[in-house]
């Protein structure tokens, strides 16, 4: 198929070969085996559940930041302090993705003894799909609350200038016939989403940002060369990325936003998070608790739909109907960036430089 004379750029690929290819990729930059199953689980799962940008997209660009140096794959998680149930680590800048696996895990540790567990990350590195740790505390049977800060992509309401990140924030619920997962940036529309409709050649479904004239539109490519991306609510959505930066950097005692600008090393390096587990079954029983989730869950989806034949979900329902059919049919990848990453698990392409591409 073709469009705009330009050929079409997704195919599907079998999940085990894509998990494999990222990891064999992840060992070729210099990870360790254990570390590069971790990430490429990671990667794999994200693509699976129909979050391209922070899947097999973000290869290239995390391979990137390691031959860089902004990512150094041999760095150890440091326990800096314990109060109760609340820790901080240092990440010491190591790869993002198996810190965030550890923080959220121990988040749940933490819960099972305290009822509620919190774990502060400063210096780290991107954690890439930040849902990921969600649907792990829920999985594991916790509520889930976490966040991180990042460098300055989106401009302050009022500005037309970069001046907070989109500080992606996700919330889990528990609930045993699916869990409810919300996982959102600040911005209408994450760059990383902006990147995935600007590949397949199409426009947004509602105005993601301005273009370099100032006006609102639906057009990826012109809103990725403004940085001028719509905070999510208008001037609420970068509230709440102020907050959410300030918030993160406090408990971790880390890098704000603001610092991270100033040392200027791409997406997220150095940047703090926050995992938060909590025992839904504190203050009500089991039974009460999951009969209370269904009666909600089962209310909202069935709220009358706006639009025949579209009906309305729960934050999360549609992913496992993506993930359902990603193992199923394949994974949908972009095909320029599989043979990119095909290249760089065979050690045919030297990753230095992937900005803008």
């Amino acid at each position: 198929m073709t469009e705009k004379g330009k050929v079409k750029v997704h195919m599907r690929i079998e999940y085990d070969v894509l998990k494999e290819t990222i990891k064999k990729a992840m060992e070729t930059a210099g990870l360790s085996e254990e570390n590069a199953e971790i990430c490429a689980t990671v990667h794999a799962q994200s693509s699976a559940d129909g979050i391209e940008s922070h899947g097999l997209n973000r290869v290239p660009r995390f391979v990137e930041y390691v031959n860089k140096g902004w990512v150094n794959p041999g760095a150890e998680l440091e326990l800096v302090s314990a109060k109760g149930a609340v820790e901080n680590y240092d990440g010491h800048l190591g790869i993002g993705i198996v810190n965030a696996v550890h923080c959220s895990d121990r988040a749940v540790e933490l819960a099972k003894i305290h009822g509620v567990g919190i774990v502060a990350l400063k210096n780290t590195t991107h954690w890439m799909r930040g849902g990921t740790y969600a649907w792990r505390i829920a999985e594991a049977g916790y509520m889930g609350i976490n966040w991180t800060n990042t460098e300055s992509c989106m401009p302050m309401w009022g500005s037309d200038e970069p001046g907070v990140g989109n500080n992606p924030f996700c919330v889990a619920i528990p609930r045993e016939d699916g869990p409810i997962v919300l996982d959102m940036a600040m911005s209408q529309y994450a760059y990383g989403k902006l990147g995935v409709y600007r590949l397949a050649g199409k426009e947004l479904p509602y105005p993601g940002g301005f273009d370099k004239d100032g006006d609102l539109t639906s057009d990826p490519g012109a809103i990725e060369k403004s940085r001028r991306i719509l905070p999510a609510g208008y001037w609420k959505g970068s509230s709440m990325a102020v907050v959410l930066d300030m918030s993160a950097a406090l408990m971790a005692n880390g890098k704000s936003g603001f610092n991270m600008d100033k040392e200027n090393r791409g997406s997220c390096t150095g940047c703090c998070q926050i995992f938060i587990a909590y025992d839904p079954y504190l203050f009500g029983s089991k039974e009460d608790i999951q009969s209370m989730l269904n009666e909600r869950v089962f209310a909202a989806d069935h709220s009358h739909p706006a639009e025949q034949g579209t009906p309305v979900t729960c934050p999360g329902e549609r992913t496992v109907q993506t993930r359902k059919k990603s193992m199923k049919e394949g994974v949908r990848v972009d095909e320029q960036i599989w043979s990119q990453v095909q290249e760089i698990a065979d050690g045919n392409l030297n990753v230095t430089d992937i900005s803008g591409k």
